[in-house]
C-alpha cells in the first residue's frame, strides 16, 4: 500500500513537471531544479527524482551525469520523428476500433466528434487536440493492445507539448483538422479499417505541418530578440 502510494505520488510530481513543460514555463535546454520543485510541491527530493525517471520515458526530459534532468531540445528533427511515431502507433489504434467497436461505443465516438465540432466553431485549439489525442488514450477496451497503448500513453506528453505551439492558428486551420478528423471517424464507424488508418496518417501529417510552421515561427522570433539584445 505504501509502494503504491509512494508511485502515485510521483506520478503526480511527473504531471506537475510535465504540464509546466508543454506550457513552455520549462524551456528547452532548462535545468529541472530538484530542490525548487521538492519545495514548491512540499516533497522529498527523493520523490521528484522518482518523477524524474518517469518523465524521461516520454521524451520532455533528458538525464545526465552530474547534470540532472534538462529539458528536451524541440526541433524540427524531433517533430518529425516524434509524428513519424505517432502515425504509426495512431494509425494503429483507429484500425482496432473500427474492427471491434460495440453499439455504446459507437455513440461515444458519435459524441467526440459532436464535441469536437462545438470546440471547432469557438476556435478552441487546445481543447479541440485534446479531445482528441486523449479521447484516443482512453480506447484501452476497444483497442485491446496494453503494448500499444503503453507506448502511445509515452509519447502523449510529448504530442501535447507540440500542439500546443498551433495555438494561435487561425480557424480555417482549426476547420480543416476537424474535416480531416472528421474522416477518420466516419470510417471508424463504417467498419472500413483500412482507411480509418490512412486517415489518420493524413491527420498526423496535417498536424506535424501546423506545429512545423508555429516552431519555425517561434524560433525566429527567439532569433530577432537574441540579436536584439546583442546590439
Amino acid at each position: 500500500m505504501h509502494e503504491e502510494k509512494a508511485n502515485s505520488l510521483s506520478e503526480q510530481i511527473a504531471r506537475h513537471i510535465s504540464e509546466q513543460i508543454i506550457r513552455g514555463e520549462l524551456v528547452e535546454g532548462e535545468r529541472i531544479q530538484e530542490l525548487r520543485i521538492a519545495s514548491e510541491l512540499d516533497v522529498s527530493r527523493g520523490s521528484v527524482r522518482e518523477a524524474l525517471l518517469l518523465l524521461e520515458r516520454t521524451q520532455l526530459i533528458e538525464i545526465y551525469p552530474r547534470r540532472g534532468a534538462i529539458v528536451s531540445e524541440m526541433s524540427a528533427l524531433q517533430v518529425r520523428a516524434l509524428f513519424e511515431m505517432c502515425c504509426l502507433l495512431l494509425g494503429q489504434i483507429v484500425h482496432r476500433m473500427a474492427e471491434t467497436w460495440r453499439p455504446h461505443e459507437a455513440e461515444r465516438v458519435q459524441l467526440l466528434l459532436e464535441q469536437l465540432e462545438a470546440e471547432t466553431r469557438q476556435g478552441h485549439t487546445e481543447k479541440f487536440y485534446d479531445l482528441i489525442f486523449q479521447g484516443l488514450a482512453q480506447q484501452q477496451d476497444m483497442v485491446g493492445n496494453p503494448y500499444l497503448m503503453r507506448y502511445y500513453h509515452e509519447l502523449l506528453p510529448s504530442l501535447r507539448r507540440s500542439y500546443f505551439l498551433t495555438l494561435n492558428i487561425s480557424k480555417r486551420e482549426l476547420q480543416e483538422s476537424f474535416d480531416l478528423f472528421k474522416l477518420v471517424t466516419d470510417a471508424i464507424l463504417s467498419r472500413k479499417s483500412h482507411q480509418a488508418t490512412l486517415f489518420m496518417e493524413d491527420f498526423c501529417r496535417h498536424l506535424r505541418n501546423l506545429v512545423l510552421e508555429s516552431l519555425t515561427r517561434m524560433k525566429q522570433i527567439e532569433l530577432a530578440w537574441a540579436r536584439r539584445s546583442r546590439r
